[in-house]
């Protein structure tokens, strides 16, 4: 076993070598003892946002976190640490933040997918114990055979669950149950030194606490524990049309008001034709809603409230008057509300109807410039001005979401940035701004740069002026970044410090950069 060590660590040390070297050694697989190291691939050097392709030399596909671990040990101890790695989990960033330029990518779905579960007596919670390079659709499928399901979910549901859990993890249950962060009991993480570490909030919290929403700057996750709960049968899926914002935002505020009757809460702009059609893919009713959008020089924008009430079929409640009880209390356009009760599989699944009509349109793999925001409400109806100044509604192509979280629902101890401005205020909004790029509709190189411009621009003004915060943030520099966590900066470097002082992980996030910025306490200004 020890002869068979060092043969490892010497076989390491080459590959130390040959990634710090200008010229590319790994044309083909290599074995490196328990390692199996593989060429760089396309998947590992692009991402859904297709902006960014930073091609790494090596590929790592774990059979096991110990495979991590003994990666980022050697790189660690090793005194040639140019060599960073990031894990990528379903490739859906963005900007590059799961790339590794000339690094190496650890493809985390190589992990077996393995679920525990656990099924909680009276008093006791249910969870699931599931490797961090599952999916969450996988965790879904398999908990609803138990009659179980997790709390609080993402939109899309073929996303990791190390992936989501190092970000947030947002919907429309976020107001009821908290990011996905916050449904989480413990972790097992493989930290920058390459230690192999099981945290949750009674031990090693500080860990546990930076690698939930620390955009993988401190550990890789390699397991989680999932609370669970009870699971609906049924779910009586709710739209409902605006033609005025403020009206919209407060019906939205009176739904999270009420998480004894409402179990999600989500919304979007109506701007245009496409994006009334392309919102209505999942919705399985007849939508009577034919507005008048104005003109190009006039434009008039409509807004879409969606709310949900579970139906446990198993108990004596009747779900059309729950529905009854709350649409009574709202302002929306009088006979534009509409509503399908739908499988509770087919509601959290329903982003994924309309991926198989963008893809069977040759409309997936194009250019995703998003743009993600918290806005605290002092500032909500201003950021929508600032929105509709920077976009053409006549020709805008994708989605833009816009719903209320309450901020008591997210623990303050993990690395997750919110806005400052109004923090004494319990409401805060998330807006996506989800908008597609199409080469082949004319976007071309030069498009796509302006429209990154663009987003740039909004975010800024939007930080400085409203205290808004990007969600899934993306800087192209370290003081940018600095501005980004505030007064939470120190912080955020301790723990850089602490967990991964080579700043070996997470290199596409941009947030320390490796040899440059080679102490994680340096200041910006």
């Amino acid at each position: 076993m020890e002869i068979a060590m060092v043969c490892t660590r010497v076989n390491l040390l080459i590959l130390i070598l040959s990634l710090c070297s200008p010229y590319k050694f790994i044309q083909s697989p290599m074995d490196f003892g328990p390692l199996n190291l593989l060429p760089t691939t396309t998947t590992a050097s692009s991402d859904f946002g297709r902006i960014l392709f930073h091609a790494p030399s090596a590929v790592l596909k774990p059979q096991a976190p110990r495979d991590i671990s003994l990666l980022l040990s050697f790189l660690s101890a090793s005194p040639l640490g140019k060599v960073t790695v990031a894990a990528r989990g379903a490739g859906h960033s963005i900007h590059g933040q799961a790339q590794a330029l000339d690094g190496i990518v650890v493809e985390m779905s190589s992990l077996p997918s393995e679920i525990e579960f656990h099924r909680g007596g009276e008093g006791d919670v249910s969870y699931a114990d599931v490797s961090g390079g599952t999916m969450w659709i996988e965790l879904l499928e398999q908990s609803l055979k138990l009659g179980l399901a997790p709390r609080s979910w993402t939109d899309y549901l073929y996303l990791t669950i190390g992936g989501t859990l190092s970000n947030a993890g947002i919907s429309g249950q976020t107001f009821k149950h908290g990011p996905q962060i916050s449904n989480v009991l413990q972790l097992e993480v493989v930290t920058g030194r390459g230690v192999i570490v099981t945290c949750s909030p009674t031990k090693d919290a500080e860990l546990f606490n930076a690698v939930r929403g620390g955009l993988g700057q401190f550990g890789i996750i390699t397991r989680a524990r999932i609370l669970l709960q009870e699971a609906p049968q049924k779910v009586k899926w709710v739209r409902a049309f605006y033609d005025d914002f403020g009206t919209f935002t407060k019906d939205q505020e009176l739904l999270v008001s009420l998480p004894d009757l409402v179990d999600y809460v989500e919304g979007f702009i109506v701007l245009n034709e496409q994006s009334l059609h392309s919102s209505s893919i999942a919705f399985p009713a007849n939508v009577n809603f034919n507005p008048d959008f104005g003109t190009k020089n006039s434009p008039k924008i409509y807004y879409c409230i969606e709310f949900a009430v579970h139906d446990y079929q198993n108990k004596n409640i009747n779900v059309e008057q729950v529905v009854e009880v709350i649409s009574r209390q709202m302002s929306h356009i009088v006979s534009h509300l509409y509503s399908v009760e739908v499988s509770y599989f087919d509601f959290l699944n329903r982003v994924r109807m309309e991926e198989m009509s963008l893809r069977n349109s040759g409309l997936w793999e194009v250019h995703h410039p998003w743009l993600n925001m918290f806005v605290p409400r002092a500032g909500i109806n201003d950021f929508r001005d600032l929105l509709m100044d920077s976009i053409s509604p006549d020709n805008f192509e994708g989605l833009i979401l816009i719903y209320p979280l309450l901020r008591h629902k997210w623990d303050t101890n993990t690395s997750v940035v919110l806005p400052d401005s109004g923090s004494t205020d319990p409401v805060m909004y998330a807006v996506g701004i989800l908008r597609s790029a199409n080469p082949d509709d004319g976007c071309s190189h030069h498009c796509l740069q302006e429209l990154l411009h663009h987003h740039r621009c909004l975010a800024a003004t939007a930080a400085t002026n409203l205290g808004a915060k990007q969600y899934l943030a993306h800087h192209p520099s370290p003081v940018g970044w600095h501005r980004h966590f505030g007064g939470w900066w120190e912080r955020f470097a301790e723990r850089k410090t602490r967990f991964d002082p080579l700043s070996i992980l997470g290199p596409g996030q941009g947030i320390f950069p490796k040899g440059s910025y080679g102490a994680a306490y340096g200041s910006y200004s």
